[in-house]
């Protein structure tokens, strides 16, 4: 079983751990880091020393490191013969509590696993803003850029006035597009119905000779207005 998620504490030990007694401790039979087939445990059933581990053969617990009364390092080893050990597990006790130190390929596993987390839910996060269209191709959606466009005041712009040449020419354009395509519809009066141009009744124009007559007519009448000259004023009675 995987005992790297666990820890183990026995709060009535805390205020008496010490070098003498972090083995004691760390052998309680509730300890689930703790083999009870070990040597430490036949040392202790009959009342031996520790010294005598070095000449046994098996798995056994030795105190490595110790920082009174806050950190104590236990590891298990394989003892293979009296200058001959196999380090098997570590495990560090901090404020009382037991836990098991991982091995690298745990810490290795652990980390690669947490960075390949990482990459695919940037990956995942980061399809979600994408955007694809035919006509447009691919772009960024993001929806804090949506908020921030919609609380940002718009700008409002200064509409700058036209120049004389650009009048004149799209005057010029105006009237060349007429003349090539002339109107088919006409709405003689706002919010009436367009009326197609040849159904329009055309005034007939007058003929030459009336015309004459008439700015013959008009020529006299100035001329009589300007010969009588100005009217006489008449006194005003008081």
């Amino acid at each position: 079983d995987n005992l790297l998620g666990i820890s183990w504490v026995d709060s009535s030990w805390i205020p008496i751990l010490n070098n003498g007694s972090v083995l004691d401790y760390f052998s309680e039979r509730s300890n689930p880091f703790y083999d009870r087939t070990c040597n430490n445990e036949v040392v202790k059933m009959q009342r031996m020393t520790l010294d005598h581990l070095n000449q046994m053969v098996g798995v056994e617990y030795i105190l490595l490191h110790a920082q009174e009364p806050i950190l104590f390092i236990i590891r298990k080893q394989q003892r293979q013969s009296p200058t001959q050990v196999m380090p098997l597990a570590d495990y560090y006790i901090i404020a009382g509590v037991i836990y098991q130190a991982p091995d690298l390929g745990s810490v290795i596993n652990s980390r690669v696993l947490t960075a390949v987390h990482g990459i695919q839910s940037a990956f995942e996060e980061a399809m979600s803003y994408c955007r694809y269209h035919p006509s447009k191709g691919y772009w960024w959606h993001f929806k804090d850029q949506e908020e921030r466009e919609k609380t940002k005041p718009k700008a409002k712009k200064k509409e700058e006035p036209s120049s004389i040449f650009q009048r004149q020419r799209v005057d010029a354009l105006l009237l060349d597009l007429r003349q090539k395509f002339p109107p088919r519809f006409v709405q003689q009066k706002p919010g009436e119905k367009p009326i197609p141009v040849d159904q329009i009744k055309k005034e007939p124009e007058p003929a030459p000779e009336a015309v004459k007559a008439e700015e013959k007519e008009t020529v006299k009448n100035a001329q009589s207005a300007g010969a009588k000259g100005p009217p006489e004023k008449r006194m005003r009675l008081q």
